[in-house]
């Protein structure tokens, strides 16, 4: 069975049993952003997490193994993403990410934000013109040694 197969798995039993990733997230003991992130792939539970999980979902015993182990991680093609939504993002990373770049270097100097100590929030934001997508991103600084 691969992890592929484990996230579909999941995706669908979520969808069954009528339960949102919050609801997960809370089992689960960690952001519901996280928890969205581990089971569709990109991140590793521990053993009490993947057993919470398997219990909600009624998941088979293999792939509660499977979310222990270290995935790979990069769920996307390397081709520009056709899905609408994921390719506004890679929209915004075209035409802001060189903005990042610069302002990033400039606040900190050489070096990248991590996506491994990270962490996002992910609101809805009410507006009369419409809701809003507030989605902030923190990620630590690791500026590039000399050697």
């Amino acid at each position: 069975m691969t992890r592929n197969e484990v996230t579909e798995f999941i995706i669908t039993r979520k969808l069954h049993k009528k339960l949102s990733w919050a609801q997960l997230a809370e089992a689960v003991g960690q952001s519901k952003e996280w928890t969205t992130a581990a089971l569709l792939g990109q991140m590793t539970l521990t053993a009490e997490q993947a057993a919470s999980v398997g219990t909600m979902l009624e998941l088979p015993a293999e792939m509660v193994a499977q979310l222990q182990v270290v995935p790979y991680k990069g769920s996307l093609p390397t081709a520009v993403p056709t899905d609408p939504l994921i390719y506004r993002f890679y929209e915004l990373v075209n035409v802001y990410g060189t903005t990042f770049k610069e302002l990033i270097h400039e606040e900190f100097g050489d070096g990248i934000m991590s996506a491994i100590d990270f962490k996002m929030d992910l609101k809805r934001e009410a507006d009369p013109n419409g809701d809003r997508v507030n989605i902030v991103m923190s990620g630590k600084f690791l500026p590039y040694k000399s050697y």
